[in-house]
């Protein structure tokens, strides 16, 4: 009987909220997977990312730059670090012999994108791309049934991703993501895990992308009367303002963990006396972001298949209708709440409705955690399901549609590509 693989070594850079969790997945998981290094800056993370790993043999660093510098300490190396680092710190992990398992969005720019997936050809290594969404039993079921010819052949789609109002102001307004100019833009930070599954479904290159959107309503036209600069400073209309940063205290506390490493244990003071100064205690109304709270992406691909692509402040969940040569697939948030079920297929001829329920409690982050054994020893690395290189369009399409945002023209994906 063959023997189990060794368990996989796995470093990580960063002990923010989401290397923290795959950190905590993969310590759920000793048969596959062993924890033996970090890097943070901040103590307390470090000591998170050591408890995790529970053995006496975990290597900690201040920074990542330290932990590159050291010997190769593992197999995989987790990029959890901001945004804006992530392309050198892939780099550096890339050239010091490590597989990588990379949080998206994969870099800030296309040219950054391209240089990874060429360096780690030229390497040899392996990168799986934190797409986690292609691992989950959702949408894994609506390629199946797309692959089977359910609703025969895909022709055009409609698509929708409701980012939930506080989601927004607290990432894309106060948060780290709120100026676009300093990270990316919100096709590529958040939605480029919409624009993967939409290529991964259609199966066939993206050729052009337009697209139209702009930043509406989070800005100080829209501010209530009287409203100061922070929420701390009180605010007249308090009561009835959606994004009032005191929910923190309350309703909202769950969002404060990922921004503030003493939330857990801080009382109401102290997390008031961290809004009064930090960046999530601004009025939404009165910050400095930049990135569109509202866009529509148009798109077309190589077998002349359609479709749009919508991502909003205002609304909550995915949604996706899919319109093929026999019928039309629906699901998504708005499926569940008018039909009951996730999954809804009509077929043409017959009349046919079908109606598909899927298990619940499908996590994509465990589900991604569950396959990266086996994804990374695949043969041939493009074969991996979220594989670097099968990312990479998926961010082009993003930075591609906020070009045509900002310019009003229509981009050729495989110009944009090769310019870079």
């Amino acid at each position: 009987m063959p023997s189990s693989p060794a368990p996989l070594t796995l470093a990580v850079l960063g002990g923010g909220n989401r290397a923290q969790l795959f950190f905590s997945l993969a310590a759920a998981n000793p048969g596959a997977y062993r924890l033996v290094a970090g890097a943070d800056r901040h103590a307390e993370r470090r000591a998170r990312l050591r408890a995790l790993a529970g053995g006496p043999g975990f290597q900690e660093f201040a920074t990542a730059e330290a932990l590159l510098a050291a010997p190769k300490l593992a197999d995989v190396l987790i990029v959890g670090t901001q945004d804006a680092a992530h392309f050198a710190h892939a780099l550096a992990g890339l050239q010091a012999g490590y597989d990588l398992l990379l949080e998206k969005p994969i870099a800030t720019t296309p040219r950054e994108v391209l240089k990874l997936a060429r360096t780690a050809r030229e390497l040899g290594r392996r990168v799986l791309v934190c797409h986690v969404l292609r691992y989950t039993g959702f949408y894994r079921r609506v390629q199946e049934l797309l692959a089977q010819g359910a609703i025969g052949d895909l022709v055009s789609f409609e698509a929708t991703q409701g980012l939930d109002q506080w989601h927004h102001a607290h990432s894309y307004v106060r948060g780290h993501w709120g100026v676009a100019e300093n990270s990316t833009p919100l096709t590529v930070a958040n939605s480029c895990h919409d624009l993967d599954i939409l290529s991964w479904l259609v199966e066939a290159p993206c050729t052009t992308v337009a697209s139209f959107g702009g930043l509406q309503h989070f800005n100080a036209a829209h501010a209530p009367a009287g409203a100061p600069a922070r929420c701390t400073d009180g605010c007249p209309a308090a009561s009835t303002c959606s994004y009032d940063a005191r929910r923190y205290l309350s309703d909202r506390k769950n969002w404060l963990g990922t921004v503030f490493d003493g939330a857990a244990t801080a009382t109401d003071a102290e997390i008031t006396a961290w809004l009064s100064t930090s960046k999530w205690g601004r009025c939404a109304y009165r910050c400095d972001n930049t990135t569109v709270d509202h866009q529509t992406v148009a798109l077309q691909f190589a077998n002349g298949v359609t479709g749009s692509f919508t991502v909003t402040a205002f609304s909550q969940g995915r949604d996706l209708a899919l319109f093929g040569s026999r019928g039309r697939l629906l699901a998504g948030r708005r499926t569940q709440l008018t039909a009951g079920c996730d999954i809804l297929v009509e077929t043409f001829a017959s009349g046919q409705v079908e109606r598909i329920t899927l298990p619940t409690g499908d996590d994509a982050d465990e589900a991604l955690m569950r396959a990266m054994p086996d994804e990374l020893r695949k043969p041939n690395p493009a074969e991996m399901l979220t594989s670097l290189e099968r990312s990479v369009e998926s961010h082009l399409m993003g930075f591609a549609a906020e070009e045509s945002r900002r310019t009003g023209r229509a981009i050729n994906l495989a110009d944009y590509g090769s310019r870079e």
